[in-house]
């Protein structure tokens, strides 16, 4: 049977649109590094590149040899994870953004094979930054998390939301450093129609 997020990991991609706790286990990922205004035309190059890899492992199974254990599955969302260059300036400038963006891959890939499909795909693509892609595990643990509807710029507001809710139930979070999943394509939704998921990792108070 097909593994398809949407259907069977509901709790990590499409939560509700209110603050939640949630527990993420231990995932891993192609993940690629980058700073600036996510606006810019350069960005669409990082998730290219991302996409790439992550339709090769998809593909894979038409190889002579696919990789062991191989099993159908639907391509995870795009993820973000986000910071500031310099604390100080906040974002009044979107340039200060720092970003590393992330696709899941499926669990049968293994490391070696995860650098054979980076390199191989960077031969046949004319992306350079395909050779910048790592292969990575990212433990997340407890988080708070919500789905976000409507455009990226009203996001403050559902994480003063999710940081009221942390509060309430004895939680703060860790540090400004937060994940967003893409579960809408926003070259084809209306920006009042995104949705988006917001993360962040918490302690117990």
């Amino acid at each position: 049977m097909k593994h398809e997020w949407k259907k069977h990991e509901k709790a990590l991609y499409l939560p509700k649109t209110t603050p939640e706790i949630v527990l993420v286990p231990e995932l891993t990922y192609f993940t690629l590094k980058g700073e600036g205004n996510p606006n810019d035309t350069f960005f669409s190059e990082y998730i290219e590149a991302l996409y790439s890899v992550s339709y090769a492992v998809k593909m894979s199974y038409k190889a002579s040899e696919p990789p062991k254990g191989y099993y159908e599955y639907t391509v995870y969302p795009l993820e973000g994870i986000w910071d500031l260059i310099d604390p100080t300036q906040g974002l009044k400038d979107k340039s200060n953004l720092k970003f590393e963006l992330m696709i899941r891959q499926p669990s049968f890939l293994t490391e070696a094979q995860a650098v054979s499909f980076i390199e191989s795909t960077s031969k046949k693509k004319n992306n350079t930054l395909i050779e910048q892609i790592e292969y990575k595990t990212f433990e997340e643990t407890l988080c708070a998390q919500m789905m976000h509807e409507g455009p990226y710029d009203d996001e403050p507001a559902s994480f003063e939301r999710m940081e009221q809710f942390c509060r309430d139930h004895g939680y703060s979070r860790i540090s400004k450093i937060h994940k967003e999943i893409y579960i809408s394509d926003a070259r084809k939704t209306a920006p009042e129609k995104l949705k988006t998921v917001l993360r962040f990792e918490l302690q117990k108070d």
